[in-house]
């Protein structure tokens, strides 16, 4: 592992690799290290950067922590899709967190895919010896989102019925993305060079430095292997999982991909649950309304930080 200097005065962020699973994987740290912590985890296809506005709101009292997941920007990539199974991305994370805090529980907050991967972690045994709270915003537990479709299924109702073809719809992209040549083609044909187009006529969000990534049809491409991995196994067989960590779910009224349906029934394996609701897209919550974000996950992370 190797690391820059820390320095509290400087607002340039500091850059570290920590290597997980034989995987390097690029972090960046920002503001003082003697602060709380707070990881935050990125999405599909994004890299760190999407979080550049919540980033530098949060930095001014605490030590802020990014890093580019397995496959996307500046991290190595796996060999195989087995090296893009949950596990493994949950691994990475705590590598992450005993590499930059190591003494003290980390206050995680996470994004699509990023948030889809710290389920994973904080509904492990040990959670809470790591991570102190969680914020997790347009990415569900997938063995929730399994059992959330059975049960559905299995005592159909006029409601759930309609939820259920409502998600659907809404999830369209996951089957494409699991059809063989298919979505990779998409990506390296045009959809990567449109990405910033596309954001702003859909959520208003304007391209800027380091988004898009300029590795973003790469990533894109690496990043599908996500779904093929991990989507068939956890709805084949979901799990009941559970955690004691303070969580808080944030609600984006304007997601198109996750709709708030999907994360009815949390309280019973989530007791410590508090519930927001912010007016902004899938993107544009981060790249639009940064500021908004950052002041939820520090005024959640106030209200559980260890004392």
């Amino acid at each position: 592992m190797d690391t820059a200097p820390a320095d509290p005065s400087h607002p340039r962020p500091r850059r570290r690799t920590v290597v997980s699973g034989g995987v390097p994987l690029a972090v960046t740290e920002q503001g003082d290290p003697a602060r709380p912590t707070v990881l935050l985890v990125h999405g599909y296809p994004d890299t760190h950067r999407v979080w550049d506005d919540v980033a530098a709101d949060l930095a001014a009292d605490h030590h802020v922590v990014r890093y580019d997941v397995r496959g996307a920007g500046g991290s190595g990539a796996p060999a195989t899709r087995g090296g893009y199974r949950l596990e493994q991305l949950a691994a990475d994370l705590r590598a992450v967190a005993d590499a930059v805090s190591p003494d003290r529980p980390v206050h995680l907050a996470a994004h699509d895919w990023g948030s889809i991967q710290s389920w994973e972690a904080v509904t492990e045994p040990d959670a809470g010896r790591r991570i102190a709270s969680f914020t997790s915003l347009s990415g569900p537990c997938l063995d929730h989102v399994g059992l959330w479709y059975r049960e559905r299924l299995a005592r159909p109702t006029p409601r759930g019925l309609r939820q259920l073809l409502v998600q659907s719809a809404h999830s369209w992209y996951i089957a494409a993305f699991r059809l063989p040549w298919i979505a990779p083609a998409v990506w390296r044909l045009g959809l990567a060079r449109r990405w910033g187009r596309l954001l702003a006529a859909l959520e208003g969000v304007q391209p800027r430095p380091g988004h898009p990534a300029p590795t973003l049809a790469r990533d894109a491409v690496r990043g599908i292997e996500l779904y093929r991995a991990n989507f068939g196994p956890r709805m084949r067989s979901p799990r009941r999982r559970t955690t004691d960590v303070p969580v808080q779910v944030v609600t984006l009224t304007g997601d198109r991909y996750v709709r708030p349906a999907l994360s009815e029934g949390l309280e019973g394996r989530v007791p410590r649950l508090r519930r927001r609701t912010l007016r902004a897209g899938h993107w544009s919550a981060l790249l639009v309304q940064g500021p908004a974000v950052a002041a939820l996950v520090r005024e959640f992370a106030a209200a559980h930080e260890p004392r």
